[in-house]
């Protein structure tokens, strides 16, 4: 659960600085963030939690 909320924060302000710079469209972010609320609600979301969660523990290991 602390890795997930770490990735939505390290995501969100990663959002917030593209839309800050002009990198991104509000067009854009809205379709990002759409698409990540959709995903999440899909069959994908648990082999997207396990690749990140392995992520993490390999980078752990470091």
């Amino acid at each position: 659960m602390a890795v997930t909320v770490s990735l939505v924060a390290l995501f969100g302000l990663v959002l917030f600085f593209l839309l800050r710079s002009n990198s991104l469209g509000y067009g854009s972010a809205f379709v990002a963030v759409m698409f990540g609320f959709y995903l999440a609600s899909t069959g994908a979301s648990e082999p997207v939690n396990e690749l990140t969660a392995a992520v993490v523990h390999a980078l752990g290991k470091i």
